[in-house]
């Protein structure tokens, strides 16, 4: 069943078939119930017109024989006296049940003298006691359902009961029926309709949903089998296509789009960074090795300092790799509290030339990131400085602003932002031995981007270039 089930085509047509279902039903069994009440309800009026009818006749002195709701017709009636006794009944009414009797054959009684007397004295007592003045007919009804079997037929019938008070014979009751056939007939003929319709109807739902469903899913699909195209053949550069709408899976269709951009970007720039690493590493590494085999073969020869050198080169380089891993892995930074303006004075201590002008701003992060990234700043300085290096903290609302200026040549406005990627050097006289890896900026922007913040390159008011970098203050 859960493999049946399994797809949301499947579970949507279910579910629309599920509600149509419910409604159907309940909208049919509202349908029966309100037509069975209408047609009883009708059936019920006419049985009442007849029993008034019947009432009038005997309010007016008709004698029992002369009623014409006696004459034989389909519809049953009965007149019932005060005691209950069948006076006059329907000249076919075999059999009847659902009124004051049963009896089909009218017993007229024989009272003696003394009787009528007392009956009359009772009739003049009912009509004292003001519920009924003769000739008068009750303005209430009496419904019940029964059966009643008319010149050999047998149905259902719903009949009504009207009292009627006359001078002559005392208070009596009609009970008049109307047949149910109509009633019975049509809820049966509704009952078998919807029995066969709604089975088509609820397949025809089932259908459509099925169709609407699989139309609407299929860009999913498709973007489904492009995706597992796409991790099977490891092209990144392939994308999922697109819908022409404006709706949910278009907008899925985009996103997924750029996390593929995004992906392909992020593989591209670790597949740089590897090899622009092992770029890196080949120099010092292969120097060093041929000083050692020098050194191997003439003890005399051996660079002693150069094969040092070598060594720190590689040191620090595997140290920045290692850091840029890190960073590249989403380590966060520690939530401490840091002084920029402590820590710019301290790392301009062991520096000449390096002025610094700072007020007190604390921010939040790893002190040991922020000294490496103001390290950065100020060797790089130094690097292009002609005599002095500035470095300034101040607060800018609530931002901390670390600013590292020198008066070198500056940064071409072209280069600003393409000197902060990995490996990159703008000039020849920035070579390996001088100008270092490439990545010092690169790991300083990305260190500044993980504390919550901005690293930027401009010029400095009096020439050379400016590097700011922007800290949330710490709450």
């Amino acid at each position: 069943m859960s493999r049946l089930f399994g797809s949301v085509r499947a579970r949507a047509t279910l579910g629309a078939t599920l509600v149509v279902a419910v409604a159907l039903v309940a909208a049919g069994t509202a349908v029966l119930l309100s037509l069975r009440s209408n047609l009883i309800g009708e059936a019920g009026t006419q049985a009442e017109q007849s029993a008034r009818a019947v009432a009038s006749e005997l309010a007016a002195r008709t004698p029992y024989d002369r009623l014409s709701g006696l004459d034989g017709d389909d519809r049953p009636v009965q007149i019932v006296d005060e005691d209950g006794r069948l006076v006059a009944a329907g000249e076919d009414l075999e059999r009847i049940t659902g009124t004051a009797t049963t009896d089909v054959t009218p017993r007229s009684p024989q009272p003696d003298d003394d009787d009528s007397d007392d009956d009359a004295d009772d009739s003049g007592d009912d009509s004292d006691d003001g519920s009924l003045a003769p000739g008068e007919i009750a303005s209430e009804t009496t419904f019940s359902n029964g059966s009643a079997t008319v010149d050999g037929d047998t149905e259902d019938y719903r009949f009504a009961a009207v009292e009627v008070e006359t001078d002559d014979r005392g208070r009596l009751t009609v009970h008049a029926g109307a047949p149910l056939a109509a009633e019975h007939s049509a809820v049966r003929t509704a009952l078998t309709v919807m029995l066969i319709g709604f089975p088509l109807l609820l397949a025809v739902v089932g259908a459509v949903t099925w169709l609407v469903t699989g139309r609407a899913l299929r860009p999913v699909e498709d973007i489904r089998s492009e995706m597992a195209a796409i991790t099977a053949s490891e092209d990144l550069a392939r994308r999922v296509p697109e819908p022409a709408t404006h709706d949910e899976i278009a907008r899925l269709a985009r996103t997924t789009n750029e996390t593929l951009a995004a992906l392909e970007a992020s593989v591209e720039r670790q597949r740089r960074f590897v090899a622009d690493a092992s770029h890196e590493l080949r120099s010092p590494i292969a120097s060093l090795r041929t000083q050692l085999e020098v050194a191997a073969a003439h003890p005399g020869l051996l660079d002693l300092d150069g094969a040092v050198e070598d060594t720190v080169r590689l040191q620090h380089l595997a140290a920045d790799l290692l850091l840029l891993a890190r960073l590249d892995a989403g380590e966060r930074p520690a939530d401490a509290r840091v002084d920029l303006s402590a820590l710019a004075r301290e790392e301009a201590a062991g520096r000449t030339g390096v002025t610094v002008d700072a007020e007190a701003a604390e921010v939040n992060g790893s002190r040991g990131q922020l000294a490496r990234v103001l390290a950065n700043l100020l060797d790089n300085a130094r690097r292009h400085a002609r005599e002095r290096v500035t470095v300034t903290v101040r607060r800018e609302g609530d931002r901390a602003v670390l600013g590292v200026a020198d008066d070198g040549e500056g940064v071409a406005e072209a280069d600003r932002e393409r000197i902060f990627e990995r490996f990159v050097r703008l000039d020849a006289a920035r070579s390996r031995d001088d100008g270092g890896a490439g990545l010092g900026l690169a790991i300083a922007r990305d260190v500044a981007v993980r504390h919550g913040g901005t690293l930027t390159a401009s010029a400095a008011p009096a020439g050379g270039a400016l590097f700011e970098l922007r800290l949330p203050l710490a709450r």
